[in-house]
């Protein structure tokens, strides 16, 4: 699909269209096509009229800040929509409640919650995302998910409708959420408790040690790679425990490698493709099975066409 007969189909919005939009740099890994059009809606009321008036046939995809992601190197077909400034809000509602835009960093509304004096949302200092995908898979760590304090969700779907939903709405389980994936996230309200500032200061840098530790956080890469297969249970199996004992660590192809730091971890080292990257998971995952039996579930969202994909398109 052409980006610019595609623009033409496209209503007019306060948000902004770009063309042929590259796609790496929005990326933790640094990889992945372009975008044939990619759209910064203002804000949740633009969003909502972009989608009403977004004809059927084009494909949407929504992207955040890129951290749990693999854009494929064809890059994406239709709109890629990006929440901007207009969805990075926080505000306190009531004496233990904070709604966020779904555009705010993990890390950041973990910092708001600090400055404010609340306890609950330490969890979200471990973890690289918005809060868009937090919802979405119910992200988690340090033994608290996104299941434990969210009140609701405001998200607007496909045809354009604003809609409320609540905790119970999304059908939460281990890294996975059983809402539709046409409904786009635009805020989210959470419970915590009042709490010590010294302590969950504590807390936080405590969390931040951990991942400094154990985790290549200062590469080129997107965070946890697979599943862990015993889920939260903290005696089950862990996804770097099956990829070490089946070799993995330091395992390469192409420009990507497996981490030797943390071998859930996939880094590109300077010029891995997406095709590296994806081919080298699939190793593992091979690796993995024959070794223990056990199959890997992909953590990270790898999303778009294939280079093969886009030059049988553009043919």
């Amino acid at each position: 699909m052409a980006s610019a007969s595609l623009i033409s189909r496209l209503p007019q919005v306060r948000g902004s269209y770009k063309e042929n939009a590259p796609l790496a740099p929005l990326t933790w890994f640094r990889v992945g096509g372009a975008a044939d059009v990619l759209y910064m809606p203002a804000d949740a009321d633009d969003l909502a009229v972009f989608l009403a008036g977004c004809p059927a046939d084009v494909p949407l995809t929504v992207v955040g800040v890129g951290s749990n992601l693999l854009v494929r190197d064809g890059g994406i077909e239709g709109v890629v929509i990006r929440l901007g400034s207009g969805f990075t809000f926080i505000e306190r509602e009531g004496d233990t409640r904070l709604r966020a835009g779904c555009a705010v960093p993990d890390i950041a509304l973990a910092k708001a919650a600090l400055d404010a004096g609340l306890t609950g949302l330490e969890f979200y200092r471990g973890i690289p995302g918005a809060l868009g995908g937090a919802l979405r898979m119910n992200a988690g760590a340090y033994g608290r998910e996104t299941k434990d304090v969210l009140v609701e969700a405001e998200a607007v779907t496909r045809a354009g409708e604003k809609v409320t939903l609540s905790n119970a709405d999304f059908g939460y389980s281990y890294r996975h959420s059983d809402v539709s994936p046409d409904l786009i996230f635009t805020s989210a309200l959470f419970e915590v408790a009042k709490g010590d500032k010294a302590e969950i200061a504590a807390r936080m840098d405590e969390i931040t040690s951990s991942r400094e530790g154990s985790q290549p956080i200062r590469s080129r890469t997107g965070g946890s790679t697979f599943k862990n297969p015993g889920g939260t249970n903290p005696d089950g199996p862990k996804a770097w425990k099956l990829i070490d004992a089946a070799g993995g660590r330091g395992l390469k192809r192409g420009g990507a490698q497996v981490s030797e730091q943390h071998c859930n971890f996939l880094i590109n080292t300077g010029d891995a493709t997406a095709a590296d990257l994806e081919g080298l998971g699939e190793d593992v995952r091979a690796r993995v099975k024959e070794a223990s039996g056990i199959e890997l579930e992909w953590e990270i969202k790898r999303i778009g066409r294939t280079a093969a994909d886009a030059e049988g398109q553009a043919a």
